[in-house]
């Protein structure tokens, strides 16, 4: 039964009790819950404090710089790095991953990447190749994972960046970009990796990934909001600056400022967004990055045994994960059903809420011949959910394809 128009406008915690309750399979877009602690303390902070910061010297306004400077320190060492100006916020991966592309490549430049890249990447780079960028593109194998030998062997004396999302918000694979950090340090040559679905669901250091440049959302697995993330630039990386504003500092001066952060930060930050940030990733650092991603991958393996067993179900990308690193999300689709009828399925008669369609990955989806369908539905795990969402989910699916078959 629908809910009347008064009823819409409540909050969810405030709509009829005889509404099914949501289980949320699409933390691969969005962490949702956020853990109660993020939503206390954006409302206390901004309630108390919701000035601009670094503008003037009154207490409020310098108590905003503080948190500001508190949460780049804390990203700061997350992500490994040993000088926290150069920990950069902007408003999410995409716009991060912007800065870092366009501050890196220049026509003429040659840049190595793969099919497995988020438009946040793919569509960057495509309007670099039509301005007179030249770009490799590197396909993954049966697995999900590219070949890292074929990376560096594709590196040439022109080649300014390589570009790799680290795990593919598709297939969940996380690629083996060790080695080809490594060569890349050895040429100095930045690796710009998009750490948009890892960052918060598995360990992750700079020098042990040899990045040069890490671009990373707050909304996913680092449990912030909406709006927020930013990038780490290692100080073997200088990236152009291609906007101009604004910061706060030095006013009188024409030139954009040099240094970092103000080198790549532009106008009034998202202090709300930085504020849940700061929540969010102090989270994860009580749970522990490594414990999350044991309990995930633990939901994972549940879910992907269950839905494997279902005639008609078909995975991408998940049977052989020995050895394999991958993160907490899963692609499949059901035979005789376009992902989109099955994702409205489980919204409408389960209370499921997950993801389908291509996900932003076109290449993904060409390579897997799953363009031609549409795309996928995909289950995206996170830290809230429980063995029982789990097992409903694959219940659902299994009455779903069930269906299907008898049609």
């Amino acid at each position: 039964m629908s809910p009347t128009p008064d009823e819409a406008a409540l909050p969810l915690s405030a709509q009829p009790e005889s509404a099914p309750e949501l289980i949320y399979l699409d933390n691969g877009a969005t962490s949702f819950p956020k853990p109660e602690e993020v939503y206390r303390f954006m409302d206390a902070f901004y309630r108390r404090c919701g000035v601009n910061p670094g503008r003037s010297g009154y207490d409020l306004c310098l108590e905003s710089g503080d948190l500001v400077e508190e949460t780049r320190r804390l990203l700061c060492d997350f992500f490994g790095g040993r000088h926290p100006e150069r920990l950069v916020f902007a408003a999410n991966a995409t716009d991060a991953l912007n800065l870092a592309i366009f501050g890196l490549l220049a026509p003429g430049d040659h840049v190595v990447t793969t099919h497995l890249e988020h438009n946040s990447s793919l569509r960057p780079l495509w309007q670099l190749q039509q301005r007179g960028v030249r770009v490799d593109w590197i396909d993954f194998d049966e697995h999900g994972t590219i070949d890292p030998d074929e990376a560096i062997a594709r590196i040439r004396p022109e080649t300014r960046a390589v570009v790799i999302n680290h795990a593919s918000n598709v297939l969940g694979t996380v690629q083996p970009v060790r080695p080809i950090g490594a060569r890349c340090r050895e040429l100095g040559i930045p690796l710009v990796l998009d750490v948009s679905q890892t960052a918060g669901a598995m360990p992750l250091d700079i020098e042990d990934l040899g990045a040069g440049v890490v671009c990373f959302t707050g909304h996913k697995s680092l449990q912030g909001p909406m709006g927020i993330g930013g990038m780490y630039v290692h100080e073997s990386v200088e990236l152009r600056r291609t906007r101009a504003g604004g910061t706060g500092v030095r006013s009188a001066q024409r030139e954009h400022l040099e240094e970092y952060p103000y080198r790549m930060e532009y106008g009034t930050p998202n202090l709300p967004g930085i504020a849940g940030l700061n929540a969010g990733v102090k989270w994860v650092l009580k749970q522990g990055v490594a414990d999350i991603q044991r309990r995930e991958m633990e939901l994972w393996t549940r879910l992907r045994d269950g839905l494997r067993a279902i005639e008609g179900v078909v995975l991408y990308c998940a049977d052989d994960i020995a050895g394999r690193e991958r993160i907490s999300v899963l692609a499949f689709n059901v035979e005789g059903l376009e992902a989109a009828d099955v994702g409205t399925m489980l919204d409408v008669d389960h209370g499921i809420a997950c993801r389908t369609g291509l996900h932003c990955a076109p290449m993904v989806h060409e390579h897997l011949g799953t363009d031609r369908i549409h795309g996928s539905v995909r289950f995206g795990i996170g830290p809230l959910n429980t063995r029982d969402e789990i097992d409903k989910a694959v219940r659902a699916v299994g009455g779903i394809a069930a269906m299907a078959r008898d049609r």
